[in-house]
């Protein structure tokens, strides 16, 4: 993918000072980001500053709650996929798309039964991954706007029909509720951060549906708990995919 915006959405008008960056933010508590007149963009991290401003993101995250610290790999590859969301040439948040292959997922190191079980149903699977939110600068619409492109490069893009995620056991119920997902496999200790972690999986199916219920209405944040009404509508989405795959390098340069 090039470095072109792939889509650009509205956050809340007020800012506090003095961004604190956390490795596990406090979802439940992002604002809402009813429009506004600040703006913010997604972009595929392919560029080095945008990159860079990624790991920087995720580095403070791991640091200011004491975990082992993480890093973006020094290049996109073509099954590793970043996207971050900037204002202006502040990143307030980044997502990895990690696509299934001969080098598995990163989930694989402690679910690695649980993930095998779905291959052998016939599952393509991938894993968002890397995730992190300026609690400060950052709110649900930024949030909601990483899932949907993700969701469009994972599932639109490359026909992968499950997601797995591993998140820590206290934002469990949270991901549930506003996303969907399910307990696949119970809290183990993610040894890459030394932290715990538990397993969750949804389906693209479902993810598909709640976009066309919901998607593009954010009028119904009010009383939907889900996130789903801060994803993009049907017809932005439908420009987000074919902006991405005007940009990708030819068919014959492509893994699947």
């Amino acid at each position: 993918m090039s470095t072109n915006t792939i889509i650009a959405a509205s956050v809340p008008q007020h800012r506090v000072a003095g961004v604190l960056l956390s490795e596990h933010t406090q979802l439940d508590l992002l604002a809402e980001g009813r429009p506004g007149p600040r703006l913010f963009k997604i972009k595929s991290a392919e560029n080095a500053f945008v990159r860079s401003r990624a790991n920087s993101l995720l580095k403070h995250r791991y640091a200011w709650r004491g975990y082992q610290s993480v890093c973006l790999p020094t290049d996109q590859t073509i099954n590793r996929i970043t996207l971050s969301a900037l204002e202006g040439d502040a990143t307030i948040g980044t997502i990895t798309v990690a696509l299934d292959g001969p080098e598995k997922l990163a989930a694989d190191d402690i679910f690695g039964t649980e993930l095998a079980e779905l291959r052998a149903e016939g599952r393509r699977l991938c894993e968002f991954t890397k995730l992190a939110v300026d609690p400060i600068a950052g709110s649900k619409r930024v949030l909601a706007a990483l899932f949907h492109v993700s969701y469009v490069v994972a599932h639109r893009m490359r026909d992968r029909d499950t997601i797995v995620i591993e998140v820590n056991p206290r934002h469990v119920r949270y991901y549930e509720r506003v996303l969907g997902f399910r307990v696949l496999g119970e809290q183990r200790l993610n040894r890459r951060v030394n932290a715990p972690a538990v397993l969750l999986v949804a389906d693209f199916s479902y993810i598909m549906e709640q976009i066309g219920e919901f998607g593009g209405r954010p009028e119904l944040s009010a009383t939907e708990r889900s996130l789903y009404p801060l994803f993009f509508s049907l017809t932005e989405e439908a420009g987000i995919l074919q902006r991405m795959m005007q940009a990708q390098p030819p068919a014959s340069t492509r893994l699947n």
